[in-house]
Order: C-alpha cells, then sequence, then structure tokens
C-alpha cells in the first residue's frame, strides 16, 4: 500500500487517481496507524512553502513521518513543495524550516530576460545518474513544471536529474530512501504515469 499523506496541501485526489492508474493500492490519509502500515509514502505540496511546512508540522502524522523515513527508511516521494520540504528551507518563507532530510535550500530563480517567473509549463528532464524512476526515459519524455523556487543541493550526488530554465538546475533529489521531484508527475501524462509506477513497482 502506498499512502498519500493528507496534510490539507497539494493536488492529493490527482496524486491518488494517477497512482491508481499505475496499479498501485493507493490511499490517502493522515492517520499515524495508517502510516506506519504502508509501504512507500507520497509527500505532495502545492503553494507556499512556509504554509506547507506549517500544515506539515501540525498533522497528527509528523513523529510518524520521521520514523517512516529516518528509522524504518520506507520509499518516501516528495511531489513540487512536498519535495522542496526535504530539504532546510526556502527563500519563499523566511523562518520556515523543512524536514532537513536532503542538504539543500530552496532558492528563486533570478529575474533574467525572456524567462519569466515562474516557470510554467513543460520540460525535459536529464539524470545524472541511474534511478528505477527514470529507467523508461525517452527524448520525448516532458514533464510539467510550475514552480519560482528550485533545490540548491549542497552534494552534487544527491542530485538525480536536471532541467533547464536559463541554467541548468536540480529537478530531482534523492539520499537513500528518499526522493523528491519538483515536477509535477501526476499532471505529466503517460511520463508522469511512467515515473509513478516506477516508484510503485520499485
Amino acid at each position: 500500500m502506498i499512502v498519500i499523506a493528507d496534510y490539507g496541501v497539494g493536488n492529493l485526489k490527482s496524486v491518488e487517481r494517477m497512482l491508481r492508474k499505475a496499479g498501485a493500492d493507493a490511499r490517502l490519509s493522515s492517520d499515524p496507524g495508517e502510516i506506519r502500515e504502508a509501504a512507500k509514502l507520497v509527500l505532495p505540496g502545492v503553494g507556499n512553502f512556509g504554509h506547507c511546512a506549517a500544515e506539515l508540522r501540525a498533522a497528527p502524522f509528523y513523529d510518524t513521518l520521521q520514523w517512516f523515513a529516518l528509522e524504518a527508511k520506507r520509499p518516501v516521494l516528495g511531489i513540487c513543495v512536498g519535495a522542496q520540504l526535504l530539504g532546510h528551507s526556502s527563500d519563499e518563507a523566511e523562518g520556515a524550516r523543512g524536514l532537513g532530510w536532503i542538504d539543500m535550500v530552496c532558492r528563486r530563480f533570478p529575474d533574467r530576460p525572456g524567462l519569466r517567473v515562474p516557470n510554467m509549463g513543460w520540460n525535459t528532464v536529464t539524470p545524472r545518474r541511474p534511478s528505477p524512476l527514470f529507467a523508461s526515459l525517452d527524448e520525448e519524455s516532458r514533464f510539467y513544471f510550475v514552480h519560482s523556487y528550485y533545490f540548491d543541493v549542497a552534494d552534487q550526488e544527491r542530485v538525480l536529474a536536471v532541467a533547464e530554465y536559463g541554467f541548468p538546475y536540480a529537478c530531482a533529489v534523492n539520499r537513500d530512501n528518499i526522493t523528491g521531484v519538483q515536477f509535477h508527475p501526476e499532471k505529466s501524462l503517460r511520463h508522469g504515469l511512467a515515473i509513478l509506477k516506477a516508484f510503485a513497482d520499485s
């Protein structure tokens, strides 16, 4: 079973539908006991980093989430702001703290001629190292992005894939059982479906 952590933030139903389409037994939950029974967990997130961080820390499963990822070491997939929360902090919300599971912070895209912020639309990603998530990636694989902040990763070995928006930036990160993707697989049609299926099956 894959649990989608329900802390009132994110494209919860979209993620659930896409995981079920990928053949996974997926359900939304905020119940600590149900999360303890899960094989894998998805941490979604949409909107302001500070709001998401506050809602996550107030969630009844917050301590269970720490146990799940750091002690039980079961697979976790963060999506969009859910992925940003895997790091320490974000320029978007001074003083707000992420989970700190991956040594990174989120920086705002710099203003550059011809580049709008937020970065919104379809883009390709380039894997930096092998991962089951990207095993089916080909030249036509595109993913949907909508974000103003990007991962600034301290250890480049944690970078799983990069995308280009004026400069190459990390769009997927990984540390052991913990993975985060900046793009929205639940909105990325067959390519996003392949990512979620790979997460479910790996």
